[in-house]
């Protein structure tokens, strides 16, 4: 038996207006970055991509985007993503860029980098707060974002159901 070994782009959806990203799906974005690979590196490109490549997760609110492909080609795609100008989805084009954060081995890896990285922007965000209530709330999701709070949260739940059963 054989293992497929695969790759997974997390990617960004840059547009200079939020609203938009609510047009997006999955489809109009394996589309676009289809069409980029195809335009950037031929027929070689399209057809070495298209066998395995698919779109696993798309955010429409926040712009994420997991990428998954054969690890043999994930270079092309990733090489192919700034060419990527506008997406068309029914009828309508949303012009924007993707920019690649991230490459990983699993999902896994990715989901643990985006933690990161959101937390890193919560902490940029947080000198440009103009008043307490804005800064109370840029903390309390900087908090949020941890998964190791996320756990003890979880196992709090879990004991006070415990606690509940034995009475």
């Amino acid at each position: 038996m054989v293992r497929l070994k695969s790759r997974y782009l997390l990617c960004e959806v840059n547009v200079s207006d939020r609203s938009s990203l609510l047009l997006l799906d999955d489809r109009a974005v394996a589309t676009a970055v289809k069409a980029a690979v195809a335009r950037t590196h031929g027929d070689y490109g399209a057809a070495l991509c298209s066998i395995r490549f698919s779109v696993k997760y798309l955010n429409a609110h926040t712009g994420i985007v997991f990428l998954r492909c054969p690890k043999s080609c994930y270079r092309l795609i990733w090489s192919a993503l700034p060419f990527i100008t506008s997406i068309e989805n029914q009828g309508q084009k949303v012009p924007c860029f993707l920019s690649c954060l991230h490459v990983g081995g699993t999902i896994r890896t990715c989901q643990k980098f985006l933690v990161r990285y959101n937390t890193q922007q919560l902490h940029r965000m947080l000198p440009k707060c103009k008043n307490e209530e804005e800064k109370l709330q840029v903390r309390k999701a900087i908090l949020n974002c941890t998964l190791i709070r996320r756990n003890e949260e979880a196992f709090e739940d879990e004991a006070e159901t415990g606690e509940d059963d034995e009475e």
